[in-house]
């Protein structure tokens, strides 16, 4: 049997650079070998793309990119070329691929830009489209959107950090108080893994948040900050997505559910199934499905909802390309619903080769 090329991409200029690297080992090694011939490539904090053919083990600790076992490679967005460029010892050669598995985290991954030059490119790919990528990003554009879809979400304001500052401090400080009060989320409005997010308890802890989201982000996102369960619902397809039977429930050992309780200390508790009623249960997929569509995603999400007083239903957002490392909700979402790992990811790639993928495309 043929076998396909997948040219898997990790790394990436972003802020959750070192969690994609270790969900990229888990998606590497998982891959079926028996179908696909998987093209390792890696992309530094600053941006500098490789073919990487070293051992897999080093990918995770950064290792690969001192290893000598790599060449400058860069994806073509001509279509003629269909493939990846690599700039060898030997000499510059072309290596065509039938699909590329985005294992990108967060900004230039996550947000609509490699998928652009992935549409240009002419290649399939898993996941979510460009404008779909980027609309999901941006949690204000978000929080609108389905806003307008009547979808209940926290109640929230925005304004870019540029605007805070002279008299306009006083006056996000003012409406903060009348439409949220405290205490209020301030996270970047398009960021991920919690990076940049600052649970605020006062005014005057205000500033400081503010400064750490405008490190991340030009655009800043005020929440309410809502007192429920967090739960987490996984949801797969393009045409006609479906959404996991159970729901996942994560249990923060932090104040809330943050960088480091999500990706190093472990100590955060997944219950799967959520302690939620099957009636909440059902509307939350009902709901996660709903939104995916809405949005325009394709291939598979992370939809995040909280449950107020164990029965109002609040969707908070949507991960176009959630974390598939070994403590990860999404897979473990399909695992307790039937489908492993492996499977999970050959359904996503063959999502990406679907007709109904071709709807997203250009």
């Amino acid at each position: 049997m043929h076998k396909k090329k997948i040219a898997v991409l990790f790394g990436g200029c972003s802020a959750e650079h070192e969690v994609s690297l270790v969900s990229a080992l888990s998606v590497i090694r998982s891959l079926p070998k028996d179908k696909y011939e998987i093209i390792r490539i890696g992309i530094t904090k600053d941006g500098r793309w490789y073919m990487y053919t070293g051992p897999d083990e080093k990918i995770p600790s950064g290792e690969w990119e001192k290893s000598s076992e790599k060449a400058p490679a860069f994806l073509c967005p001509d279509r003629s070329v269909g493939g990846i460029v690599v700039n060898a010892s030997d000499g510059c050669r072309i290596i065509k691929v039938d699909c590329a598995f985005p294992v990108l985290h967060g900004r230039n991954g996550e947000d609509g830009t490699i998928q652009g030059l992935l549409e240009l490119s002419g290649i399939p790919f898993v996941g979510c489209g460009t404008r779909s990528s980027a609309v999901c990003m941006d949690k204000a554009i978000t929080h609108s959107l389905l806003e307008n879809a009547d979808i209940a979400c926290a109640k929230y304001l925005w304004f870019y950090r540029s605007s805070y500052k002279g008299d306009g401090i006083r006056k996000i400080k003012t409406k903060i108080d009348a439409r949220l009060g405290y205490p209020v989320f301030v996270k970047p409005a398009d960021s991920g893994s919690s990076v940049g997010v600052t649970k605020v308890g006062s005014e005057n802890e205000l500033d400081a948040a503010v400064a750490a989201a405008a490190a991340e982000s030009s655009k800043i996102l005020v929440e309410e900050a809502v007192d429920g369960q967090e739960v987490e619902c996984a949801v797969l397809g393009n045409r006609n997505p479906e959404a996991a039977e159970k729901i996942g429930e994560v249990v923060a050992s932090a104040t809330f559910y943050d960088y480091d309780d999500k990706y190093k200390s472990g100590k955060s508790k997944l219950n799967i199934p959520a302690h939620i009623s099957k009636d909440v249960s059902d509307e939350i997929r009902s709901t996660a499905v709903h939104a995916f569509r809405i949005l325009g995603c394709r291939g598979f999400a992370r939809v995040d909802f909280f449950v107020r007083n164990g029965k109002e239903v609040l969707l908070n957002e949507l991960n176009t390309i959630p974390g598939f490392t070994s403590i990860s909700m999404y897979p473990k979402l399909w695992e307790a619903s039937g489908i492993q790992y492996s499977e999970l990811l050959d359904r996503l790639v063959q999502l990406a080769f679907d007709d109904g993928a071709k709807d997203f495309r250009r």
